[in-house]
């Protein structure tokens, strides 16, 4: 389903603050992957998801989706076919509109805009049959403005809204780090009940390893802009952090010292 070729992007070329983010990428996906991603600060994690959602253009290398070469593809053209969940809860979407027209924008991605306006009532009844499936009392708050919803739920209605087309490839950028624990891990619950239900290929970064192993089916540790750790979902089942930051050492041959990877 993805596949990266020799990315490579370098940030400040030619100034003192020059850094190698990127350094000959390579990663297949198949269809249905759900991949969680770690590392520590620096490593290239969140760059490698911009470089996937188009949000630069990359220095060199390739990037396959499906089968279709979209390296060279805007960033507006790729949000057709990719969801998108930030760290951020209060990006993704309108906080000024209600949660029923948040959920129609979302419907209606990828279509042509006429100057109608309107949400129907099956439409109506289907957003509030998925939301009540989340077990956050939105379904009761359909017309409720976005801005005043609380991190977690707003967080809930963007994971809802990212898939809500059931895209080819699904990013989750470290979506629960601003998120209290109990909502983390809601949330999570969430993506991962949702990834599975669609059959979704995703890529997860988080800096919580515990979360980087319970999930997803494989389990990839990125270090100076290039994969050290490419781990399995039959060894990641019996895996433990002691157990991943040995590896980890091993691969890269230096300690991990990113207090926020450890201390997650």
């Amino acid at each position: 389903m993805l596949e990266l070729i020799n990315v490579n992007k370098t940030f400040n070329i030619g100034t003192a603050n020059e850094k190698k983010a990127l350094d000959n990428l390579c990663l297949k996906l198949k269809d249905g992957d759900f991949v969680t991603v770690i590392g520590g600060n620096g490593a290239g994690k969140s760059t490698m998801l911009n470089a996937i959602a188009g949000t630069f253009r990359i220095d060199s290398g390739s990037i396959i989706l499906d089968g279709k070469d979209i390296t060279n593809l805007p960033e507006h053209k790729r949000a057709a076919f990719l969801g998108r969940v930030f760290q951020d809860p209060q990006m993704g979407t309108a906080p000024s509109m209600m949660i029923e027209e948040n959920l129609a924008l979302a419907a209606r991605r990828g279509q042509k805009r006429g100057l109608s306006w309107g949400i129907t009532a099956t439409e109506r009844a289907g957003y509030r049959e998925l939301l009540e499936s989340f077990g956050l009392g939105l379904e009761d708050r359909m017309t409720t403005k976005v801005g005043i919803l609380s991190g977690g739920q707003r967080q809930a209605l963007t994971l809802l809204m990212a898939t809500l087309k059931k895209p080819q490839f699904l990013l989750l950028d470290e979506h629960t780090a601003a998120l209290d624990p109990k909502t983390a891990e809601k949330v999570l619950d969430l993506s991962e009940e949702i990834v599975q239900r669609d059959h979704l290929t995703t890529l997860m970064i988080t800096h919580n390893m515990k979360d980087a192993i319970r999930h997803g089916n494989r389990l990839i540790m990125m270090d100076e802009g290039h994969i050290v750790l490419d781990i399995s979902e039959d060894e990641k089942k019996n895996l433990t952090v002691a157990d991943l930051l040995q590896k980890f050492s091993m691969a890269s041959g230096h300690e991990e010292t990113n207090d926020k990877l450890l201390l997650s």
